[in-house]
């Protein structure tokens, strides 16, 4: 299989280094934005971040791409995950914090954040939190500890968006608590035969393969799990089937069982009994991706609603008239700004080498706490229309409320945050 490194994703994130100087303080750089724009842009078959505003022939990626088919592919109840991905694939974005030499950009991770950022301009959530999955979330551990002959199987496919990846950590007895899983991998030679069963699985219906957490020995549980690449198509693995969820509904999510499944040893990230440790350093990229992909919905939802409630009358003025309204409208738009001040911190404080757990765990309990205020709040002025289907408000009502459970609950958030603040009560 051919990397993609030495060609033109390689040059332009050489470009994007090169270009990056003065004091890291985690904000909008001209750098990242052309990063952005050359998200929602396009010309031919491939794209480049434009010096300058683009129009004419140049379409976008979000709005042509992805945006006209997302009602459709809400009701469906899943989207095109290879299609969308081998388009991100082609144009570089799935691998903007990766290795050039496996298909990379090879830029820091504040650049992923940008890329979150414009995700947020997706009509659902779904889509981005898949995205993120494959983008931030299967992949950082074979990046930083897989062997090269691991990341050229499956890293470089997936980075190209040729592979579907899914992560399975989250089992129907441990969601957050992940040292309570209960799915074995047991080394019989030169394999590993696994069994038992993942549930919450993003892409799980149509994962190529997945990063499978699982305990390889019966040691003390924070020592006894490895990460394992698992191809989907191994027998033994059933998708038992795709759950119908509240919200997030264009992205499938499978409950999955392994029944004698064997694969080859070679298949272990890194070093046998290091799960645990790999999955927690990846939790700060992921939950700083997650808070990313929330800000510019929020901000979209607050401007809709903006405009909805200065068009519409009532006793004969518009509802923007009322203080109580533009009030809190205000105040909303304030602790969106916050919030992406912290993100901000946060990423830049990661990207110098610090553990930002802390921060991580902050900003994502903020986020999903001003996620539910934020639409609960502009779904009541939109009145009856914010209780249908034909808003935006109300698709990210459901889709966001996930944001307090999915990759830690808020409870968790707070007990982290304890931790670090030394208050936490000892057992």
């Amino acid at each position: 299989m051919a990397l993609r490194g030495g060609g033109r994703w390689a040059r332009l994130g050489s470009a994007l280094r090169g270009r990056c100087s003065g004091p890291r303080d985690g904000s909008d750089t001209p750098q990242h934005r052309d990063l952005r724009a050359a998200l929602r842009k396009v010309r031919g078959g491939g794209y480049a971040p434009p010096r300058r505003p683009v129009r004419g022939e140049r379409a976008k990626i979000i709005d042509k791409e992805i945006n006209p088919f997302v009602d459709k592919w809400e009701e469906e109840g899943q989207f095109p995950a290879h299609k969308v991905f081998k388009t991100l694939g082609q144009a570089g974005f799935l691998g903007v914090d990766k290795p050039t030499e496996y298909g990379g950009m090879g830029l820091d991770f504040s650049y992923n954040i940008a890329v979150a950022e414009e995700l947020g301009n997706i009509r659902c959530g779904g889509i981005p939190m898949a995205i993120g999955v494959q983008a931030g979330m299967a992949t950082p551990a074979l990046t930083r500890f897989g062997s090269d002959e691991l990341k050229k199987q499956f890293l470089v496919p997936t980075i190209a968006g040729d592979f579907v990846a899914c992560l399975g950590i989250s089992e129907p007895g441990a969601g957050s608590d992940v040292a309570n899983i209960k799915t074995t991998a047991v080394r019989k030679g030169d394999e590993y035969v696994i069994n038992g069963g993942k549930m919450w699985i993003t892409s799980g219906s149509q994962a190529d393969w997945m990063c499978l957490l699982a305990n390889t020995s019966e040691g003390p549980p924070h020592r006894n799990k490895s990460l394992i690449c698992l191809p989907m198509n191994l027998p033994g693995i059933h998708v038992a089937k795709k759950i119908d969820k509240l919200g997030m509904r264009s992205s499938d999510t499978a409950q999955i069982f392994f029944e004698d499944v064997k694969v080859p040893s070679k298949n272990l990230i890194g070093e046998e009994g290091k799960g645990f440790t790999y999955q927690m350093l990846q939790f700060q990229e992921e939950r700083l991706w997650g808070v990313a992909t929330v800000l510019t919905p929020l901000e979209n939802i607050i401007q809709e609603t903006i405009d909805y409630t200065r068009q519409r009358k009532v006793f004969d003025q518009s509802v923007l008239h009322n203080q109580t309204v533009h009030f809190r409208l205000a105040e909303l738009a304030t602790e969106v700004e916050l919030l992406r001040s912290l993100l901000h911190r946060a990423v830049a404080l990661y990207v110098e080498g610090n553990d930002v757990t802390k921060f991580a765990s902050m900003a994502k309990l903020k986020a999903g706490r001003l996620a539910r205020e934020v639409t609960d709040s502009c779904l009541q002025f939109w009145g009856g229309m914010g209780f249908t289907s034909e808003v935006l408000v109300s698709r990210f009502y459901r889709d966001l409320r996930l944001m307090s459970i999915g990759g830690g609950t808020d409870e968790t958030m707070l007990s982290i945050i304890c931790k670090y603040m030394a208050i936490l009560p000892s057992k």
